[in-house]
């Protein structure tokens, strides 16, 4: 029966990408056909938000705020070429509904057994009517949602315990709206804080005090580490929807500006570090970076990354496949060099010498290198369908300094080669994960580790999106699949070192028994399982230390 609804769906694209490349019909016919769409469809205005919240928490990601698509392509009534109405609004909606299920072999995953059939049921009528409408949302609307809670002269000067900040976990609990501070020490809880909805990322401050967290509703928590347990000291809603936030590093500049990417609205926001306070804001519409120079309106900021180099930020710009380079220095005024890559650019981190740049351009299958202090793209490399590399991660063999990255759309992991010489720049190395498919979010490894570890989260096969697959860095040979522990379920996802590099924290979520599950790193046995009724399906983990200095 799934083979049966994974082919209808795939027909439904099938008949979409005809549908878009036929000739444009008649403005009348475009009429037309909206009107028999909305005279078919029936859904309330209660359920239509509901919709809309769906949408914006599963699939505006991928296929974008206003549904014109990026990763994924757009979900919208009428194609923005023209007319792409399916037929009987039945034919429609059992396509629609296969599709949803069941995903694709291109990278989206299924839904089924994440989102309930009433959820999949209303998402088939709600792509298709129009999308609502996004209200515009800038500098006013920011300076109106800023929350200074605790001053900095209230603050204290130094840390009002004895623990090891630098070896603090901070813990995503994406769905619960919450993040936990964790003693990676000791392993205790330290505090549970409500941080917004679907928390995306966590970044550390320069000098390692702040957590800042982003959120998918926009909002900015900032995280004092100072105090007696973890206290929330200013927030602020940088937009309707984020991926990242990124703090200024440069040498003179630590702690001094936060730079925030808008997806909805699409803007590059600066604001005060200290407090949050917002400072500049610039839209980040534009050309797209080929040939046809496009106008998209909608050009989501995504990755950030600082420079340790130069005071600069790196913020890619989804849609269009411009990487922008923003100076700092003078954050009312802030300087843009932007530069054509690829598209779509989604997520990356830099290279061992922190002098270049990997992102993924993942609907093009690409991983893009800039040169940070000179400002300019290097290399444009193909890897494999839908490369995710999460930040990517830095080992070091026989084959030279390699970064690698995983694939969303096939069981690929390529190693690129970055120190100077032969084949710089080249995969000069691919291996395969357990089992098929792709599914893969994360790679990571340490400066300390002989290992290279690999999730499949969003691989449809439940033994394999469980597990997580450990390499040896030397040979690049598979050393052992880690299954989720006894009394652990869920997919497993997002591994993080400890400081020292000797243990692994691994989440599971999305199961009946989530949690968050330590493995000593050298022998592979796990060392703790955290499972207290605080732990609400764990996703992202970030060690302060880690994060700040940019070690993965």
């Amino acid at each position: 029966m799934k083979k049966l609804n994974v082919l209808i769906a795939l027909i439904v694209i099938a008949i979409l990408s005809f549908s878009c490349k036929s000739d444009k019909k008649s403005e009348v016919k475009k009429q037309k056909t909206t009107e028999i769409a909305s005279n078919e469809i029936s859904i309330t205005d209660a359920e239509m938000e509901k919709g809309a919240a769906i949408y914006f928490d599963r699939c505006a990601g991928c296929h974008g705020s206003s549904r014109k698509g990026a990763t994924g392509p757009h979900l919208l009534p009428i194609a923005p070429e023209g007319n792409n109405y399916l037929g009987t609004t039945m034919l429609k909606a059992a396509g629609l509904k296969a599709f949803i299920e069941n995903g694709t072999p291109g990278g989206m995953p299924e839904w089924k057994g994440i989102m309930t059939d009433d959820e999949i049921e209303l998402m088939t009528r709600f792509l298709q009517v129009d999308p609502p409408i996004v209200p515009p949302y800038g500098m006013a609307e920011i300076k109106n949602s800023w929350k200074l809670i605790i001053p900095v002269a209230d603050r204290p000067t130094k840390p009002q315990h004895k623990r090891n900040i630098d070896n603090y976990f901070g813990v995503i609990m994406r769905d619960a709206g919450k993040v936990a501070i964790i003693d990676g020490d000791t392993k205790e809880k330290l505090v549970v804080l409500k941080t917004g909805f679907a928390v995306h990322i966590l970044r550390t401050s320069a000098s390692g005090r702040y957590i800042y967290s982003v959120g998918r509703d926009g909002r900015i928590t900032m995280i004092d580490t100072y105090t007696k347990t973890p206290t929330i000291v200013a927030e602020v809603k940088g937009g309707f929807d984020a991926r990242s936030v990124e703090v200024s590093k440069f040498k003179g500049y630590e702690d001094k500006y936060l730079v925030f990417g808008g997806y909805s609205p699409s803007h590059i926001a600066i604001l005060d570090a200290q407090t949050l306070e917002p400072l500049s804001v610039t839209p980040t519409a534009g050309n797209a970076c080929d040939g046809d120079k496009e106008f998209i309106e909608e050009a989501r900021v995504a990755a950030i990354v600082a420079s340790h180099t130069d005071p600069v930020w790196i913020c890619n710009v989804k849609e269009t496949g411009m990487v922008w380079i923003v100076d700092y220095t003078d954050p009312r005024n802030p300087g843009m060099t932007q530069i054509p890559t690829a598209r779509f650019l989604h997520d990356g981190g830099f290279d061992s010498t922190g002098h270049y740049f990997l992102v993924a351009a993942n609907a093009s299958n690409k991983i893009v290198v800039i040169d940070v202090p000179n400002k300019k793209l290097v290399k444009i490399i193909e890897t494999g369908i839908k490369p995710h590399p999460g930040r990517g991660t830095n080992i070091k063999n026989k084959l030279g300094n390699l970064w690698v990255t995983s694939h969303l759309g096939e069981n690929k992991i390529s190693l690129i080669k970055t120190n100077p010489g032969d084949k710089q720049w080249t995969v000069v190395k691919e291996i395969k994960a357990t089992g098929n498919g792709g599914g893969a979010l994360f790679v990571k490894s340490h400066p300390k580790s002989k290992h290279l570890w690999v999730d499949r989260t969003l691989n449809p096969d439940a033994k394999l999106n469980s597990s997580v697959d450990v390499f040896d860095i030397n040979t690049l040979e598979l050393k052992k699949t880690l299954s989720a522990p006894e009394g652990v379920d869920g997919r497993a996802v997002h591994m993080e070192y400890n400081k020292a590099g000797n243990e692994v924290w691994v989440s599971y979520f999305m199961g009946k028994n989530s949690a968050i599950v330590i493995y000593d790193d050298k022998t592979l046995k796990v060392k703790k399982i955290i499972q207290e009724d605080w732990v609400e399906n764990p996703t992202g983990k970030f060690n302060v230390y880690n994060t700040t200095h940019d070690i993965y």
